[in-house]
């Protein structure tokens, strides 16, 4: 079954329109690497060098804040919805 990972409106274009995709992995930072392997420089959108979560990116999974679970090591079930939420900033 894999992991359902939905994809925000500003990624889109690397998933040729998708709104959700799906792959595999035993773990948020597995999900990443089969999300680059599918979708070349997704990855690099969602993770930093040292390969941690960029500060303005959300990633939830069935809902959870993986920040306050054990981030990109969270493990993952078959079935499991993995969401990506761009961080949005603004005001006056």
């Amino acid at each position: 079954m894999g992991i359902k990972v939905l994809i925000p409106t500003p990624l889109r274009n690397l998933t040729n329109e998708k709104e959700s995709v799906e792959v595999n992995g035993a773990n948020v930072a597995e999900v990443f690497d089969s999300l680059e392997a599918q979708h070349p420089g997704l990855k690099e959108r969602l993770v930093d060098d040292a390969g941690e979560l960029r500060r303005f990116v959300n990633v939830y999974v069935n809902q959870e804040d993986v920040r306050f679970k054990e981030g990109k090591d969270t493990v993952l079930s078959d079935g499991d919805e993995l969401s990506i939420v761009p961080a949005i900033a603004g005001g006056r």
